[in-house]
């Protein structure tokens, strides 16, 4: 029988998910992220001193505050619901209505499970169904929930969610090809291999459009 730090192990190792949103807790913003920094400084300079490091070299020094502010401020600063990105929206005026794609989007994220680099591609799709966002807020939807403990699955969704919800149509696809560091250098220690995700809604189900899609961003994977 599995017991529960087994269990958890077994979770973490083979990556698998067990909530489609992000779990934050409803506290989570109680405290500023300054006070965040503070805390978190403490927790690292801890770490660092149990791991035996000299805390004193020069080196070491700002190393607790530079992660501190580094985890509230940067990689995960998507928690922060205030930092969302405003995803304006404006009618089609040229009535555009084929697919448009926003491909090879630079995505840096970090896995949940051992707190690791995520490292890839997002390629981005909608048709209109009136309404059209510019192409550099596509880029920061996918920066926005990346910058949190993820997994892939839930970031592919929440990309197509995000999209769906502004331009008003369920005709929106995400596809991202990324590596895991924590597959890639510890563990299994595989440094070829990379894991691709991939969300279709709406016109995107359709097997014609889909791998129109597909096409679009040249990947060879079969969904």
């Amino acid at each position: 029988m599995i017991n529960n730090e087994e269990f958890q192990d077994e979770i973490g190792n083979n990556h698998i998910s067990t909530n489609a949103q992000n779990p934050v807790r409803k506290d989570a913003f109680d405290i500023t992220d300054e006070e965040k920094i503070e805390k978190i400084k403490k927790d690292v300079e801890n770490i660092l001193q149990t791991l035996g490091m000299d805390l004193t070299d020069d080196s070491l020094k700002g190393t607790p505050n530079r992660v501190a502010k580094m985890f509230v401020k940067e990689i995960f600063g998507g928690l922060n619901p205030d930092k969302k990105p405003k995803a304006s929206t404006f009618e089609n005026n040229y009535k555009y209505g084929e697919m448009l794609v926003e491909k090879n989007i630079t995505l840096y994220s970090t896995c949940e499970h051992h707190l690791l680099p995520i490292i890839g591609r997002a390629h981005v799709a909608y048709i209109s169904n009136g309404r059209v966002i510019g192409l550099s807020k596509m880029n920061r939807i996918v920066e926005h929930y990346a910058k949190r403990p993820q997994v892939q699955e839930r970031l592919t969704m929440q990309i197509v969610q995000e999209l769906q919800q502004a331009l008003g149509t369920e005709d929106v696809a995400c596809v991202i090809d990324a590596k895991h560091l924590c597959v890639n250098s510890r563990g299994i220690k595989d440094i070829e291999s990379s894991t691709v995700t991939s969300e279709f809604g709406g016109k995107f189900k359709d097997p014609q459009t889909k791998r129109e899609f597909l096409d679009y961003i040249k990947l060879e994977t079969k969904f």
